[in-house]
């Protein structure tokens, strides 16, 4: 594969950097606490409407807090999010799938038959059920995501392994007397790693978009903490008056969504070696 498809694409990878830097710099950064109230400053348009004011950039929620410095707090809160749900759910993901690839037996049936059953699942809905059931916190969100997303890892590692189970390479393994573990880490594990780098890629978008959903439904991050979809659903009922108010995260979202699933399908044609072959 040559020309284009080898080419970074720059802007995605410029938002990602940039979100990012802006997630680990918010104190620096926010030009107002996003937690502070100014009752007397509601609803105050962007600086560049009439009525507006340098001192909120991009305006002010209902009650009266600064939009430009609860969306930067909120990236913080978005990006950790999908980095650590992603994360916790690749590496269970990942492990089930290289076991049941390996053990195909009785053990590599029971673990794909629950992958399957999972996969079954709406995740948005299993994971709003688990969600309220445990309470709107941080740490239920990812634990709730992670619950239902780490059977994507895990069916497509699985079908990864199959394959490589036979290949030469791990048939010498196995006659040599190389251990079950040895053959796991040292030959299917690395020969598996580019497909799982290309699907966290994909998949930190995709859980930044479920937990603003279960933010918006009210299931997420528990206000006043600032996340983007609580922050788009605060400003539903003012879409007409005060538009500004779910418009703004409302883009950073897609923003940062776009950026990681552009950057994504570029990880996957770079490091897929069918499509390296082209």
């Amino acid at each position: 594969m040559t020309g284009p498809m080898r080419r970074l694409p720059v802007g995605p990878a410029l938002v990602i950097v940039l979100f990012v830097l802006v997630a680990i710099f918010a104190d620096v950064l926010s030009p107002d606490d996003p937690y502070e109230q100014h009752l007397r400053a509601r609803f105050t348009p962007p600086a560049w409407l009439a009525g507006g004011s340098w001192q909120h950039p991009l305006g002010t929620d209902r009650l009266g807090r600064d939009l430009l410095s609860r969306i930067i707090y909120g990236t913080r809160v978005s990006l950790a999010a999908g980095v650590v749900t992603v994360a916790v759910s690749a590496l269970a993901g990942a492990g089930i799938g290289l076991l049941a690839g390996y053990h195909r037996g009785r053990v590599g049936g029971v673990l794909m038959r629950a992958t399957d059953a999972t996969l079954a699942f709406p995740i948005i809905l299993l994971a709003l059920v688990l969600a309220v059931t445990m309470g709107p916190r941080f740490l239920n969100v990812v634990i709730a995501i992670a619950v239902i997303l780490w059977a994507r890892y895990a069916r497509v590692i699985y079908g990864e392994v199959v394959s490589l189970m036979e290949r030469d390479f791990i048939t010498m393994a196995r006659a040599m007397g190389c251990s079950a573990l040895r053959i796991i880490a040292v030959h299917l594990f690395p020969n598996t790693a580019h497909t799982l780098i290309v699907l966290v890629s994909l998949q930190i978008g995709y859980v930044i978009i479920v937990e603003a959903a279960l933010s918006f439904l009210g299931a997420g991050i528990p206000p006043p903490t600032p996340a983007w979809g609580s922050m788009v659903a605060e400003g539903r009922e003012f879409v007409t008056s005060a538009w500004w108010v779910s418009f703004f995260p409302g883009v950073a979202i897609l923003l940062v969504v776009l950026a990681f699933n552009l950057f994504g399908d570029w990880l996957r044609d770079v490091l897929d070696p069918k499509l390296r072959q082209l």
